[in-house]
C-alpha cells in the first residue's frame, strides 16, 4: 500500500513539473529566485558583514559605477554591489520567515473557521474581519516601534497584520472540502476534527496554500523594505535600509544614482520572480485556472 501511494505521489509530482514547466514566466521567475537564494546562501563564503561598516569602507566617497566598483559606492565609500549582496540575506530571510508566519496563523484560522460552525467560526471570522480593515502596513510599523528593532520582531510585525487574507482564502476552501460526500463518510465512521481537518482538509488547501506562499513572500520583502525605509529596521543592512540611507544622505542630490536604483532593481526583481512563480503554480494548482487556459 505504501509502494501504492509513493508511485501515486511520484506521478502527481511528474505531472505537476511538466505542467509548470510550460509557464515560460513562472519558469523564469524561479529562475531568478534561486539564483538570488543561492546568492544569499553562499554569500558568507566569499564577504562578511564588515563590507556594510562604515569603518571598512575603502572606496572613494559617492564613487560612480566603474571596473573596481561595478555598482559604486556610498556616502562611507563602501561598495554597493557587496552591501546588496549581503542585504539580500536579511531581505530574503524576513520575506520567508514573515510569509511563513503569516501562511501558518491563516491556515489555522481558516480551517478552524471553515471546520467548526456555530460561534466558534463565527468568532474566528469576526477576529479576522478586524484584522483585515486594520491598515496592515501601519499597524506593523506600530509593532516594530512597540517591540523594538530586531529580525525577529521585524518577522512578527509582518507576520501578524497580513494573515487575514490567508485565513478567508484557506476558509472559503476548506467549506468547500467539507461539502463532498467523503467527509460525511468519515464522520459516520467516527472520524474527530483532528482526523478531518488534517488528513481530509490540509491536503486539498496544501496546493492553495503553496501558490499563497509565494505570494506572501512578494508581499513581506516589499513591506520589510517599506518598514525599513520608514525607520523601523532589523538593525541590520537589507535592501530596505540601503534605501533609507540613499535618502538620508542625500544620494539623488548628489547625483549618486546607482545607491538608489541599485537596491530598487534588487527589490523589483525578486518580488517579480516571486509574483510570476506564484502565479504559475497557481494555474498549475487550481483546476478552473488550467481549463481556462487550455
Amino acid at each position: 500500500m505504501t509502494s501504492v501511494a509513493w508511485d501515486r505521489r511520484k506521478l502527481a509530482l511528474g505531472r505537476f513539473w511538466s505542467d509548470f514547466r510550460r509557464q515560460r514566466a513562472g519558469m523564469a521567475g524561479l529562475v531568478v529566485l534561486a539564483v538570488a537564494v543561492v546568492l544569499a546562501l553562499i554569500a558568507p563564503l566569499f564577504i562578511d558583514e564588515n563590507v556594510t561598516s562604515v569603518v571598512t569602507g575603502t572606496g572613494a566617497r559617492w564613487a560612480p559605477p566603474s571596473l573596481d566598483e561595478p555598482f559604486g559606492t556610498d556616502e562611507s565609500g563602501r561598495s554597493i554591489l557587496l552591501m546588496a549582496w549581503w542585504g539580500s540575506r536579511t531581505s530574503l530571510l524576513i520575506g520567508f520567515l514573515a510569509a511563513l508566519l503569516s501562511i501558518v496563523i491563516g491556515m489555522v484560522v481558516g480551517i478552524a473557521a471553515g471546520h467548526f460552525r456555530g460561534w466558534a467560526g463565527a468568532a474566528l471570522m469576526r477576529v479576522t474581519d478586524w484584522f483585515l480593515v486594520l491598515p496592515s502596513l501601519v499597524t506593523a510599523l506600530v509593532l516594530a516601534a512597540i517591540l523594538g528593532g530586531s529580525t525577529f520582531t521585524i518577522i512578527v510585525a509582518i507576520g501578524v497584520t497580513t494573515w487575514p487574507s490567508t485565513a478567508r482564502l484557506i476558509r472559503a476552501q476548506t467549506l468547500s472540502v467539507e461539502a463532498r460526500p467523503y467527509i460525511e463518510r468519515s464522520k459516520a465512521l467516527g472520524a474527530g476534527h483532528w482526523h478531518i481537518t488534517t488528513r481530509h482538509v490540509l491536503p486539498n488547501v496544501a496546493p492553495l496554500l503553496l501558490a499563497s506562499t509565494t505570494l506572501e513572500v512578494a508581499s513581506a520583502i516589499v513591506t520589510e523594505s517599506t518598514l525599513a525605509f520608514l525607520g523601523a529596521s532589523a538593525n541590520k543592512t537589507s535592501w530596505g535600509t540601503m534605501l533609507r540611507g540613499s535618502y538620508d544622505y542625500g544620494a539623488a542630490t548628489e547625483g549618486a544614482w546607482w545607491y538608489i536604483l541599485i537596491p530598487g532593481l534588487c527589490i523589483l526583481a525578486v518580488v517579480m520572480a516571486f509574483t510570476v512563480a506564484g502565479r504559475a503554480l497557481e494555474a498549475v494548482l487550481n483546476p478552473r485556472l488550467r481549463k481556462a487556459g487550455a
